[in-house]
């Protein structure tokens, strides 16, 4: 059934009108929006943690997240807003407002950055392959800042131009058939992959316990992470119903989750502990000029080019809330602040030198807030239907406490290393 009449999206592209987005385009968007470049990292986790205490930690934190997902769409229900800024300023006041406007900016403009991280290193080495080139001759196009700056100019900013999210379903569609050839490629060629490995032989770790076992809790974290795109993708849904919206997000994690299951237990299985941050730099030392490597690598590219729009969506909706929510949609407004948004995250793509300090840090931060903390601190405060006396706000709140306090662990740790 459709949404009560106090939902509110107002001023912005995400109105309080029905919704025309199909189930399937919504778990499409939704999927794209939680894979990302984070299968890339997972053969990594796996190697610092073990195949077994790294399927512990997986399920954990996508139990986890589908828990926060219904406590968010509770929340939007009893708080009467499908913005998350407004309920945690009808929770909170102007701190909470600040908390999940800064959480969803920072969160998803790391996200971004890890995307066109990946465009810039790899479109150059595909473009070296294609041109059948042993090294770089220095040539502009062959540069990684030009290069995603053009695919930022060509690809991304026409998408993110679009007025709904829901438009974005078939380019999300086609994101998604690229990661699993991805997968199902990387599954085939595995084997083959091993035999060309160098090196001394190493056998899997079911368990292992090490310093760096605590820098895989940010990559998992960030890995699952759809909060900001929760809403937006609510708003749009044809028919929406909070059930609705509930099997949306309970489809597009499953999924997830099988595809980081296998392919972390593919480059784990395959490379060990030669298996590098970066997926695909592991496969390139095995394989420099392989026809299916090239695709897979294309692949890749084009997945993770598609879903910057995706998350592109959720922070220009949240500078509209912050400083133009008392204004009717501009198209000028909307095409200058995704410009905006496009031009610093390329400045932070020069300036960034590595994936893996993306992943660590955001993951450790915004990830933990969107996902734990804030579903959580709005539930409490808005949902008035459930006594605070109740079993389900009783394991909200120590839930809460816990994630606070791992989370407090981790980043100085992570601060430390």
């Amino acid at each position: 059934s459709p949404a009560p009449h106090h939902y509110s999206r107002n001023h912005g592209p995400h109105g309080a009108e029905e919704g025309h987005t199909s189930f399937g385009m919504s778990v499409f968007n939704l999927s794209n929006a939680i894979m990302g470049s984070g299968i890339l990292g997972l053969s990594y986790a796996m190697a610092n943690t073990g195949i077994v205490l790294f399927v512990v930690l997986l399920l954990g934190v996508a139990i986890l997240s589908l828990y926060s997902v219904h406590l968010l769409l509770m929340t939007a229900k009893e708080g009467g807003s499908l913005i998350y800024e407004k309920l945690g300023e009808r929770a909170f006041g102007w701190p909470g407002k600040m908390a999940a406007f800064g959480s969803i900016t920072l969160q998803n403009i790391g996200a971004m950055s890890s995307y066109l991280f990946i465009v810039k290193y790899e479109l150059p080495e595909v473009i070296r392959a294609f041109m059948g080139l042993e090294q770089s001759s220095g040539e502009w196009y062959m540069n990684g800042n030009y290069l995603v700056a053009f695919v930022s100019i060509g690809i991304i900013l026409p998408l993110c131009i679009l007025k709904n999210l829901g438009y974005l379903g078939y380019t999300s569609g086609f994101s998604l058939s690229c990661m699993v050839f991805f997968l199902g490629v990387f599954s085939i060629f595995s084997p083959c992959c091993c035999e060309c490995v160098s090196g001394p032989v190493f056998h899997p770790q079911s368990l292992l316990l090490s310093f760096q076992t605590a820098y895989t809790v940010p990559i998992l974290a960030f890995s699952f992470v759809c909060h900001p795109e929760i809403l937006p993708i609510y708003s749009e849904l044809k028919d929406r119903s909070r059930r609705k919206m509930q099997n949306v997000s309970n489809l597009s994690i499953l999924a997830m989750l099988v595809m980081y299951m296998l392919s972390a237990l593919f480059g784990y299985l395959t490379f060990y502990e030669n298996v590098e941050a970066e997926l695909l730099h592991t496969f390139t030392k095995v394989y420099k000029f392989d026809t299916m490597l090239l695709l897979v690598r294309l692949a890749v590219l084009t997945a993770v080019t598609l879903t910057v729009p995706i998350v592109l969506f959720p922070i220009r909706s949240s500078i509209n809330t912050m400083l133009f929510s008392q204004r009717e949609f501009s198209w000028a407004r909307h095409m200058l602040i995704a410009a905006f948004i496009l031009l610093f995250n390329n400045l932070l793509v020069i300036f960034v030198p590595t994936i893996r300090d993306i992943f660590g840090f955001i993951g450790s931060s915004a990830a933990t807030m969107l996902i734990f903390i804030l579903p959580a601190a709005f539930y409490l405060r808005l949902v008035k239907s459930v006594p605070m006396h109740s079993v389900q706000k009783i394991s909200v709140s120590v839930q809460e406490m816990m994630v606070h306090e791992q989370t407090h662990k981790h980043s100085t740790q992570n601060y430390i290393w």
